[in-house]
C-alpha cells in the first residue's frame, strides 16, 4: 500500500489521505478478514465503521514490535479469536500492547515469537518477557504449536513452560534459563514435532524422555555454524541418540550431532535397528577440534556408510551430512551399489568435493540407474533446513 499511494503523490499528508481511502473501501467491500499482515499498516484501521464486523473473523496475525501499543489495544478489543499469532520482536522496550493482544484470546492455537534485536530490556523483575509469557500462561491450555526464540535469559519460563500440556509442536531454545529439576517438569505428552539448538541436547534428551511417544519429527540445528568447543558433548550426544531409540518408536525425520567414537557408532546403529519409521536423517558428525586431517574425514566416512547399508530402515530415502566426515570414490561407489533394491535415495552435503568430475560421474551413474534420486552440495543453511526440498 506504501508503494501504491506514493506513485499518486509524494507528499506525505497526501499520502495519509490516499491510504485512508484505501482501508476504509477495503473494510467496505471484504465480507471478513481471515489473514492480516500489519508489518507494513500504519493506520488503526480497527478505527473504521465496519471494523468490528470485518476483524472479528481474523485467524491469522503477522505483526511487530515496532507497532504503538494502542494498535494492539485496538486490536485486543475487536479480534479475540485469532488462531495463529506470529510476531517479530524488534523493539524491546514496551510489551504491553502486545501483552494485552495475546492475553485476551479464546482459541490461540499456534504461537510464534522471534527475537530479531539485541538490545537487552531487562523489563519486570529484569525479565524481559515476563508480560509476553504470562499473557501466553492464559492460553497454555489449547496451544498446540508453541515456537520461540529468545536471545536473553527470561527467569519467568521455567514456571510457564510447564503449562503447556497440549503442545503437538515446540521449536524453542532453553539455554541456561532451565535447570536439570525444571526441565522435568516438562512434560509434553502429544509432541509430534521439536526443534531445538545443537548446543541444548542435555535439555533436548530430558523433553524426548518425557515425552509421550508420539514424537515424529526431531531437528537439531540453528542459523549459525558449530564453530565452538562444546562441554560435556560427548557424553551428552550419546544420552540423546540413547533417548531417541528409547522413546521414540514413531520418528520419521530425525537430526543427530555427535562425534565419531566406536561408541557413538554402536549407539547409532542401534537407533537405525529401531526406529524402523525413519525417512530422513540429518547426521552432523562433530570432533569438537579445531584441526582435523583429511584422512580422519574419509575414515568417519567409510565407517559411517557401513552402518549405513548395514542397518538403515527400508523407508529411509533422504540423508543430509555435515561437517567430519568425507566420502572416498570408493567407499560411496561400494555404498552406492549396495543399495540396490531400496528406494531411491536423496543426499545433501556441504562438500565441494562432490562436484570433482570423478564424482559427478559416479553420482550420474548411480541416478540413471534410479539408486540415487538426487545427490545435491548446497549451502549450509539450505543442508539444515527441515524445509528446504530435493
Amino acid at each position: 500500500m506504501n508503494i501504491i499511494s506514493s506513485i499518486g503523490s509524494s507528499l506525505a499528508y497526501n499520502q495519509f489521505i490516499l491510504q485512508q481511502e484505501f482501508y476504509g473501501l477495503f473494510m467496505k467491500k471484504f465480507p471478513g478478514l481471515k489473514y492480516l499482515d500489519m508489518k507494513s499498516i500504519k493506520h488503526q484501521i480497527f478505527y473504521f465503521s465496519e471494523a468490528r464486523l470485518r476483524l472479528n473473523s481474523l485467524c491469522e496475525l503477522i505483526c511487530d514490535t515496532s507497532i504503538d501499543s494502542s494498535y494492539f489495544y485496538g486490536l485486543a478489543w475487536l479480534c479475540q479469536y485469532i488462531q495463529r499469532l506470529i510476531i517479530i520482536n524488534v523493539d524491546p522496550n514496551d510489551y504491553h500492547g502486545v501483552a494485552e493482544l495475546i492475553g485476551v484470546q479464546k482459541n490461540l492455537k499456534y504461537f510464534e515469537w522471534k527475537d530479531d534485536h539485541y538490545i537487552y530490556a531487562p523489563g519486570p523483575d529484569r525479565d524481559s518477557y515476563k508480560e509476553i509469557l504470562l499473557a501466553l500462561e492464559k492460553n497454555a491450555n489449547i496451544i498446540t504449536h508453541l515456537n520461540i526464540y529468545f536471545i536473553f535469559i527470561s527467569r519467568t519460563s521455567p514456571n510457564v513452560f510447564p503449562k503447556f500440556l497440549k503442545l503437538k509442536t515446540l521449536i524453542t531454545g532453553f539455554g541456561f534459563s532451565f535447570s536439570k529439576e525444571q526441565l522435568k517438569m516438562c512434560v509434553y505428552r502429544e509432541l509430534e514435532i521439536f526443534k531445538i539448538d545443537y548446543y541444548d541436547l542435555k535439555a533436548a534428551s530430558i523433553i524426548i524422555e518425557n515425552s509421550g511417544g508420539r514424537l515424529k519429527k526431531i531437528f537439531l540445528g540453528s542459523s549459525y555454524e558449530l564453530d565452538d568447543y562444546i562441554s560435556d558433548f560427548d557424553d551428552d550426544s550419546l544420552i540423546f541418540i540413547r533417548r531417541v531409540y528409547e522413546n521414540c518408536l514413531s520418528i520419521e525425520h530425525l537430526s543427530l550431532v555427535f562425534p565419531p567414537s566406536e561408541q557413538h557408532f554402536d549407539e547409532f546403529e542401534k537407533l537405525l535397528k529401531t526406529c524402523q519409521n525413519l525417512k530422513s536423517l540429518l547426521l552432523v558428525i562433530y570432533m569438537n577440534e579445531v584441526e582435523i586431517e583429511e584422512e580422519i574425514l574419509f575414515e568417519n566416512g567409510e565407517e559411517l556408510l557401513k552402518i549405513l547399508i548395514k542397518s538403515a530402515p527400508i523407508n529411509l530415502r533422504e540423508i543430509r551430512f555435515l561437517y567430519d566426515v568425507k566420502f572416498s570414490l570408493e567407499s560411496l561407489e561400494e555404498f552406492l551399489e549396495k543399495w540396490r533394491g531400496r528406494p531411491a535415495l536423496s543426499i545433501f552435503t556441504c562438500r565441494s568435493i562432490y562436484k570433482e568430475e570423478n564424482y559427478v560421474r559416479l553420482i550420474n551413474k548411480y541416478k540413471d540407474n534410479r539408486i540415487i534420486k538426487d545427490f545435491r552440495c548446497e549451502s549450509f543453511d539450505n543442508v539444515v533446513n527441515e524445509n528446504f526440498k530435493m
